[in-house]
């Protein structure tokens, strides 16, 4: 019976690590929706995939204040070198524009499938992640394209139409494994 109990622990422990995952399934990156904007030279949408649905925004043009003191005149001294007069100077402001406005297109969900349960989906998902607090009604609304806009544009994209990447991101349409 002693020798059959030191056995019997060998075979429950071998039976408990084979009940263990072998891996565990990595977690989705954060998408960068910056990466996946398409910028035409001339008129789109863009060409293919085939099947592929795309929406288009404009990007805001950023623009850079600059503020610099400039002297208008110098310290006056006497032979000494005692200040008599401190020197002058004035501020001078410019703008730089960084940036540029400019129409950009993304994949997109088809319209087909912006159903009233894929929208209260959207919602659901944003609602998860802090970013719509109102109740689910299913349409693309103001403050739904607002919770959108601030989840896209923390990932790079300053869009209120949703993006295939962020729609992938929130779990809403499928993610092709073998691609990525």
């Amino acid at each position: 019976m002693m020798r059959r109990a030191p056995l019997a622990l060998l075979g429950a422990a071998l039976l408990l690590a084979a009940c263990q995952p072998v891996g565990t399934p990595k977690a989705p990156d954060r998408a960068d929706l910056a990466a996946e904007l398409v910028r035409l030279t001339g008129s789109g949408p863009p060409t293919g995939p085939e099947g592929a649905c795309w929406a288009s925004d404009v990007t805001p043009m950023v623009i850079e204040t600059v503020t610099q003191q400039a002297m208008v005149s110098d310290a006056r001294r006497d032979k000494d070198g005692r200040v008599l007069a401190p020197a002058v100077f004035r501020s001078e402001t410019r703008q730089n524009i960084v940036q540029n406005r400019e129409q950009v297109w993304f994949r997109s969900p088809c319209p087909q499938d912006m159903t009233v349960e894929f929208i209260a989906s959207l919602q659901r998902a944003l609602k998860a992640r802090g970013l719509y607090l109102l109740p689910l009604t299913g349409q693309m609304d103001a403050p739904t394209r607002a919770a959108l806009r601030r989840f896209q544009a923390d990932r790079g994209l300053e869009s209120d139409r949703l993006s295939l990447g962020a729609a992938r991101e929130l779990g809403l349409v499928t993610i092709d494994l073998e691609a990525g």
